[in-house]
Parts: structure tokens; sequence; C-alpha cells
């Protein structure tokens, strides 16, 4: 199988315009510059999170949850860690496709599309129509993705430019159970609180309690999915000692409260959909 060291995704994915291409790599060290496909792409990842770089947005794409990338979206993917793998599906492009196929968004995984991905482990490179088993099930997964993807994550976090606040912001994603304060962070990191304040503005267009807030939010939305954690242990895994204020803040930052999020585990939203 290629690695991401061989540059598949810029000379494999296309090279075969009607056919369903599939790759699970792990990224290692690597990031992936920017560059596109003519193809629909269907990106999950494990072992991590990773941004992923579009021209009008950074993503932050959780565990336990999938992005769907249009074709001719130049992006770019960064890892948060060299154990990430990533799980693709390539789609060629269908007449009358629906709308949901042109938009880039990042949605909750449940259980039935959990199991499918789990399913396209065993496939690697270009799956052609003769393929009928792989073909056809890998084109279910792509045409259940509308009913089944009812929320759009409406969060992104910036990916950072500047090293020493990259440092920084894995630091507090590893921590993120703690208190965590701009002073004591700029005296840990050598810097005043002045500084470090400005660096978060320039480098990333926000301030240092909005980047942490939806750090916080962000992990609480995967450990929602991920582990069988009721609200209130995820609250305090996230660094809230009050559940109601945890709550009142994941809705405020979601459009969702947390009790109904947990629900798209199962395929189920509170206002009766099935999602499965």
């Amino acid at each position: 199988m290629p690695t991401t060291s061989d540059h598949y995704y810029l000379t494999e994915v296309d090279k075969r315009p009607d056919t369903i291409y599939c790759m699970h790599d792990r990224m290692g060290e690597n990031d992936i510059a920017s560059h596109a496909h003519n193809k629909g792409q269907f990106l999950y990842t494990e072992g991590g999170v990773v941004h992923v770089v579009t021209e009008k947005k950074t993503f932050f794409l959780p565990a336990r949850h999938y992005m769907w990338i249009p074709p001719h979206v130049e992006h770019s993917i960064h890892p948060s860690s060299p154990d990430v793998t990533m799980r693709n599906l390539y789609f060629p492009v269908e007449e009358a496709e629906v709308p949901f196929y042109s938009e880039t968004g990042i949605y909750p995984v449940n259980d039935l599309l959990l199991q499918m991905i789990i399913f396209t482990n065993r496939w690697s490179g270009d799956i052609d129509v003769k393929d009928k088993s792989s073909y056809y099930f890998a084109l279910a997964l792509k045409s259940i993705l509308p009913e089944v993807s009812i929320y759009k994550l409406p969060l992104a976090l910036p990916y950072a430019k500047d090293k020493r606040l990259d440092k920084i912001i894995r630091f507090m994603g590893e921590n993120l159970q703690e208190t965590i304060i701009l002073p004591d962070l700029s005296h840990q990191f050598g810097f005043s609180e002045r500084s470090l304040s400005r660096l978060f503005h320039n480098d990333l267009g926000m301030s240092f309690n909005q980047y942490l807030t939806i750090q916080r939010m962000m992990m609480a939305l995967q450990l929602l999915l991920e582990d069988d954690m009721s609200v209130k242990e995820v609250a305090a895994q996230v660094g809230y000692n009050s559940v109601p204020t945890f709550s009142t803040t994941f809705n405020k930052v979601t459009g969702i409260r947390p009790s109904e999020y947990v629900k798209m585990k199962s395929g189920v939203l509170g206002n009766g959909y099935d999602m499965a």
C-alpha cells in the first residue's frame, strides 16, 4: 500500500475517472500539501485529529466525525499526531447529485456509518463496477450520507502557523481537564500576557479565551460520541465543574444541547428523526 509520501492523492485518485478509490494510510509526520481531486472525498480519521485547510476556512476534524470534501476543492491536511490514520474514499461525480455533495462539511458518524467504514478497511486502490460487492457497498455508503448527516458541525478551529503557538495549543489540548489561564500559560512558555494574547489574535484571528472555549467544545463533541461517558463526566474532562455551565456553553457554541448530541451516536435525534 502506498504511503502519504508517495503522493497517491496526486497521482492515483483521478487516474481512472470512473472508479471509487480507497486509501487507508497512517500519516506519520507528514502534512499533505494543498491539492484538489476531480472526485469527491470522504475522509475519516483515527488516532487523533486533523486540520483541513481550504481557501475559505480551516476545519478541525475530531474523532467520530467525517468530512466531505467536494470535487475540485483545494485543501491541505495537517495531523495533530504521527499516529493519525486517514480512511479515504474518493467518489466520481454522478449525474443529478443532491446539493449535499457540493458542500464541504464535517458531520457526526453514527453506529451504522461507523460499521460501514470499518468494513472498508479491507480495500485498497481502485474499486470499479466489476468488483460488484465492494463497488455497490461503497456507493451505498455515499448514498446514505445526506440522510445520516443531518447535523453539520458549525465549528472550525484555525491552524496555527507560528510554531511557538502550535506548541502551546498542543499543550492546551492535552490538558483541557485542568484550569488553563493566560497568565500561567504565558509564564510557562516564556511570554508576557500581552505578547501571547497578541499572538493568538494575529495568528488565529481570535482571542485566547475564544480559542480555548472552542477547543474544549471540540473535545466534548468527540467524547460524547466516542466514549461511554455521561454529560457530567465529559464536562469534567474538558474543564467544567458545573454541568449547567458546560451545557449552556456547549449549546451556545454548537447550537445543540449535549444530551441531544449524544443521541446521534445511535442515530436518533431529539426531534424524532431516525438518522439510521
